[in-house]
């Protein structure tokens, strides 16, 4: 019998993989299970490591609002800025507060000057 050659898919598959590990160091991009394996774990991390970069953002815009908003009263704080924002339904994001707290304190100092203004107003005058 004569020797059968093997067809390019399986080495198609390899280049590929390959060329997923070219940046890993050592045997992470040289040795097939090994890359495989490597991909696997690197896929993995990716996809746990969005829903933590989510988080952690959300944490850093928080702890700069409450920074700012500490600084200009002294009573205010963070969580009582945002439970009147929704009371006034203010479409305004953590992520646009936090870009306004480090851009223009000023203006967030007025934004939280007024929230109080007309929340202590219609708390004072009975209407909610």
């Amino acid at each position: 019998m004569t020797r059968i050659r093997r067809g390019y898919i399986a080495r198609r598959r390899r280049t590929k993989i390959r060329l997923f590990a070219s940046s890993f160091r050592g045997a992470h991009s040289r040795l097939t299970r090994t890359i495989t394996q490597q991909k696997i774990r690197a896929l993995v991390s990716s996809h746990r490591d969005r829903d933590r970069q989510k988080r952690n953002f959300r944490r850093l815009w928080i702890t700069r609002i409450n920074a700012v908003i500490r600084e200009g009263g002294v009573s205010y704080s963070y969580s009582r800025l945002i439970h009147d924002l929704y009371k006034k339904k203010l479409l305004l994001n953590r992520k646009i507060l936090a870009q306004i707290a480090i851009s223009n304190k000023n203006c967030l100092y007025m934004i939280s000057n007024e929230i109080i203004k007309k929340v202590d107003c219609k708390e004072s005058t009975g209407i909610i």
